[in-house]
């Protein structure tokens, strides 16, 4: 493990504050560290691995296509990226998809869509687009300057122009920052890295509504809580309310490099050939284990467990509450829980880390529970024993 992470400051760049630990094998929701050690993963590689690790049908996917074809280029058609299109557009409102490698580009993608679409209908001139405070949608230049987290601006000013930030769950805000140069609203459902917060009841359908009043685009950032994570596929179906754009990755290739900009038919044709494009986008590879992913997260039974575990993680969460005063608010929605404390998380989560379970925290006091999907009452048992151990050593 020494030799690695020597390696790891000598030729990786400091962009991650890594743990002490080597992970080399991986199955279900266990990990294994180098000595041996086993792990019970909470984090699920940042809500990406909802199928657990090294599910075994995906592993048979895998195998499989790399023997037939791995990557052409989308100058050409491949049937898996054509098949996992397919089935998006079937079990969502959107008509076509674009690929990317990741959320970050899937959002790239919807930003320059929104633009794109705006000029063509509008003229010039209406390029602004509205996101919200703690919001986060990625690293890339205009990703970044979308996100409503200053903390991640330092250091790259100037930042892409037309971007307005404004308070989440906040109906007046967005409507006295729409201007006559304003074309989209691009909100999270859930918001993941600002510390799992949740939409008030109502919220997106009046955001929508607000949106068509104003002849603006609604962009739903799915990255981290689509694919099943909140309990249903996709977290828009909670509210009952449709975007014009969306955006997914994370868990799609449940590890394996995808990411989704999806779009109705109006907004979609903004694209042509030559406005976008990703060299790497939709492989047959990983194309073809999306779309096994996708119909096994799909399942009614499998979301149906993810809403009952999820419950019985907040029931659990809450006894603990019950007993230390500094747990100020456990929420949630399916298996994407936050535990808000009255003091910083972050050794929590390394002693959490030392005892075997992996968890994480968000905006400096929000613990994160993003486990895979495929988790069960007792992994949540095994959690909440070690979490209560090491919460008792806050109050001696």
């Amino acid at each position: 493990m020494e030799d690695v992470q020597l390696a790891c400051q000598e030729h990786i760049f400091n962009t991650y504050g890594r743990l002490p630990v080597t992970f080399v094998r991986g199955k279900g929701c266990t990990l294994w560290n180098d000595k041996g050690k086993e792990y019970l993963d909470f984090l699920a590689g940042i809500a990406v691995c909802n199928l657990g690790h090294c599910h075994p049908e995906l592993t048979q996917v895998i195998c499989k296509q790399a023997d037939i074809l791995v990557h052409v280029s989308n100058l050409f058609y491949t049937r898996p990226q054509v098949e996992l299109a397919e089935e998006l557009t079937r079990l969502s409102f959107a008509d076509k998809v674009f690929f990317s490698n990741s959320g970050a580009e899937a959002n790239e993608a919807a930003i320059k869509l929104a633009r794109k679409y705006s000029s063509d209908r509008h003229g010039e001139g209406r390029f602004h687009i509205i996101t919200m405070k703690d919001s986060f949608h990625g690293r890339t230049m205009a990703t970044l300057s979308a996100t409503g987290q200053t903390k991640v601006h330092k250091g790259f000013e100037p930042l892409v122009e037309g971007f307005t930030f404004v308070d989440f769950n906040s109906l007046t805000a967005v409507q006295a920052a729409i201007t006559k140069e304003t074309c989209a609203v691009m909100v999270e459902p859930v918001q993941g890295e600002g510390g799992i917060n949740f939409p008030n009841p109502g919220y997106l359908a009046t955001l929508k509504e607000l949106c068509r009043r104003h002849d603006l685009l609604l962009i739903f950032d799915e990255v981290q809580v689509g694919m099943g994570r909140t309990g249903t596929l996709f977290a828009y179906e909670q509210e009952g309310v449709t975007p014009d754009i969306m955006t997914l990755a994370k868990a799609l290739g449940n590890g394996l490099p995808i990411g989704a900009m999806l779009a109705t038919n109006q907004v979609a044709e903004a694209f042509v050939p030559g406005t976008h494009a990703s060299t790497f986008g939709g492989t047959p590879l990983v194309s073809s284990v999306a779309l096994r992913v996708l119909q096994l997260i799909s399942a009614p039974p499998f979301l149906e467990n993810v809403r009952r575990v999820g419950g019985y993680l907040r029931e659990r969460l809450r006894e603990l509450q019950s007993h230390y005063s500094f747990i100020r608010e456990v929420r949630g929605r399916g298996l994407m829980v936050g535990m808000k404390l009255s003091i910083p998380g972050q050794k929590i989560v390394e002693r959490c880390l030392e005892r075997g379970a992996i968890i994480n925290c968000t905006h400096d006091t929000v613990l994160r529970f993003v486990p895979p999907l495929i988790v069960g009452r007792d992994e949540v048992d095994s959690l909440i024993g070690i979490l209560d151990g090491v919460l008792k050593e806050e109050t001696t």
